[in-house]
């Protein structure tokens, strides 16, 4: 598995990981594009808003930018969701989705885990977290309430 070309021991990084971070957008932004014009999800309406959300959650969770997802960056995102598993239980959910049996998640898979027809453990709990940002509070003030309408 390929790591990050970043040196570990530059305590002053940051500015090169966010340009790892960019370059590794401008990849996933070219896949996007490919698959946008092969025409293999032509049924999903807003398929472009769903590559780009796509993008960010596996920019959000390869945490070494290796462009695959790993078993650690999978314990790292379901953690961050809230839904610890074991190391075993991990690999069960990567196994689902891996199709040419690397041990990993790369993006094309993770896109035809997100789109496609067969649903996977990782997918649902995706969706969830997806439906959960969904939900905006209500804006502006209370509305005035008098004491003749209580009751």
């Amino acid at each position: 598995m390929p790591s990050t070309v970043l040196d570990k021991a530059d305590y002053q990084g940051g500015r090169k990981w966010g340009d790892v971070k960019k370059e590794q957008a401008k990849k996933i932004d070219t896949i996007n594009q490919e698959i946008i014009e092969s025409g293999n999800y032509k049924e999903y309406e807003d398929l472009e808003e769903k590559l780009t959300s796509y993008k960010e959650q596996f920019i959000e969770y390869d945490t070494d930018d290796s462009g695959d997802l790993d078993p650690t960056d999978v314990a790292y995102m379901l953690e961050k969701l809230g839904k610890n598993k074991n190391i075993l239980e991990i690999k069960k959910m990567i196994a689902q989705v891996d199709l040419d049996g690397s041990g990993t998640i790369n993006y094309h898979e993770y896109v035809q885990m997100m789109l496609g027809k067969k649903n996977s453990i990782l997918r649902i709990i995706l969706m969830f977290e997806e439906k959960s940002k969904e939900k905006p509070g209500p804006s502006g003030p209370p509305s005035v309430r008098k004491i003749e309408d209580l009751p």
